[in-house]
């Protein structure tokens, strides 16, 4: 009798947790409304909202591989099934057309979807959380006037049961979301830092991708400069953008600019995938100003203590091993015959065209996978119109072993004062094996990283105004 007691108790605790979680996931979040009055006429408006939609990057996730611009439809895999991107043309019937100014904003900023449903966090809001109510009234204007609406239903999310449930969801958002936050330009003391910090923080939502997330939550662990594990990389494919030595520690506030405008710099250049399609369809697009803030406000971050295992140090100790012919090892020889012609012994390749091995942050990340597929598959920065060669490099899957890639790769890691772990024979192996993969017909899916993949975004849609608002 007493031991049937305690199970119904705790039955009943069970029920009354239960209830008091599916009701704390249930219960309506209210927002404060942006109380500016819009004119959908106001050309002024229409631009500046054209301007910071470029700058938040929003044609990325909302355009499917060869679909049309911000009508969704683009494929994001995740740990739990694959979501694809919602249709944010005018359309009233498929698209965000029927939306007020604060549907809108709740969407942006709050992720809350008109009918309460809270959206899946791929929706980066816990960064446009920051962005200013004219900034989200001028992005309004933008899509309910300066684009054409598109009637494209959107596609449901390819999540299985239990896991398609969206209440979780909505206790994702009320726990780890920032809820209502406002921007303190004053913080920083410089307006230059301040406008970096802004965008980066915000619009750009560079933490999306380059900042640690949980194991266990998925949120971001950071959002701003508060903590030193903002922007410390999160894995090789988005590294750190802080004072690390496999980040932005030899870079000055032009190089970080120069590389936002054109996908490279006088002694580096970006690898192929989601940072080359950002300066492609954002970045190249925004003002010299804006991106000089942005590297300012960069440069003003420290190392950070999640990033202690690699180094550099300039020695020229390789080189002079080339120059009197004592340079030894199969990675060092794989070198000489594939690489020295445009990356030279020394390591310092060739200004504004081939990028500097010596202290290259590509090469000192922890995780090597980026390189070690630029060196299988090749790589080529994309064409822009300040620079519109598309200078790249073959890939050598075809002419050299796993164990051949991992001696290039060690010996290119371990020279010139690059300081970081070897390359495995296993580990080429593996990057070999997902090119292919990703190569397999019907495969589409498989193997997404980041969602840029977008369609070449036309002239219309792309062109920044005069000045930054």
């Amino acid at each position: 009798m007493k031991i049937g007691k305690i199970i119904l108790g705790v039955v009943g605790l069970g029920v009354v947790g239960g209830a008091g979680v599916l009701g704390f996931a249930l219960w309506p979040t209210s927002t404060r409304e942006i109380t500016l009055e819009v004119d959908l006429d106001d050309p002024a408006a229409l631009e500046r909202g054209r301007y910071i939609a470029t700058a938040s990057d929003c044609v990325a996730c909302h355009t499917a591989p060869e679909g049309t611009p911000f009508a969704g439809g683009l494929p994001i895999a995740s740990p739990v099934g694959t979501m694809y991107s919602t249709n944010i043309t005018p359309d009233k019937a498929t698209g965000i057309g029927n939306f007020s100014l604060n549907d809108f904003d709740r969407a942006v900023r709050h992720g809350i979807a008109p009918n309460g449903t809270s959206l899946y966090p791929a929706m980066t809001y816990p960064s446009y959380a920051i962005m200013s109510d004219q900034d989200i009234a001028d992005m309004y204007v933008y899509f309910m006037k300066g684009i054409a609406p598109v009637d494209q239903a959107n596609k449901a999310a390819d999540i299985a049961f239990p896991m398609s449930m969206r209440w979780p969801v909505a206790i994702w958002r009320k726990v780890f979301g920032p809820g209502e936050v406002t921007f303190d330009a004053a913080a920083y003391g410089d307006p230059e830092i301040a406008r970096g910090a802004y965008l980066v923080q915000g619009a750009g939502h560079c933490g999306a991708c380059h900042t640690p997330r949980s194991e266990t939550t998925m949120a971001e662990v950071a959002l701003n400069e508060q903590s030193d594990l903002f922007l410390a990389g999160n894995g090789g494919a988005a590294p750190s953008l802080r004072g690390d030595a496999d980040g932005l520690a030899l870079w000055s506030k032009e190089d970080i600019a120069e590389t936002l405008k054109t996908a490279r710099n006088p002694h580096a250049a970006v690898l192929p995938g989601g940072m080359s399609e950002v300066v492609l369809h954002s970045t190249q697009h925004m003002t010299d100003e804006d991106l000089l803030a942005m590297g300012a406000y960069l440069k003003s971050l420290g190392a950070s203590s999640a990033n202690p295992s690699t180094s550099f140090a300039a020695n020229e100790t390789t080189a002079n091993a080339f120059l009197d012919g004592s340079i030894t090892g199969r990675g060092a020889e794989i070198y000489m015959d594939s690489c020295a012609a445009c990356h030279m012994t020394n390591g310092q390749g060739a200004k504004d065209a081939f990028p500097r091995l010596a202290g290259n942050a590509s090469l000192l990340v922890p995780e090597p996978t980026p390189a070690i597929r630029a060196v299988l598959a090749g790589a080529a920065a994309p064409s822009v119109p300040t620079r519109p060669a598309p200078i790249g490099m073959p890939g050598f899957a075809w002419r050299y072993s796993d164990a051949e890639i991992a001696d290039l790769m060690t010996f290119m890691r371990s020279s010139w004062g690059n300081n970081a772990p070897a390359i495995t024979t296993a580990e080429v192996k593996a990057v070999r094996d997902s090119l292919a993969a990703r190569e397999a017909p019907g495969n589409e899916v498989a193997g997404v990283y980041d969602p840029r993949r977008a369609a070449e975004i036309t002239e219309e849609t792309a062109e920044a105004p005069a000045a930054a608002q």
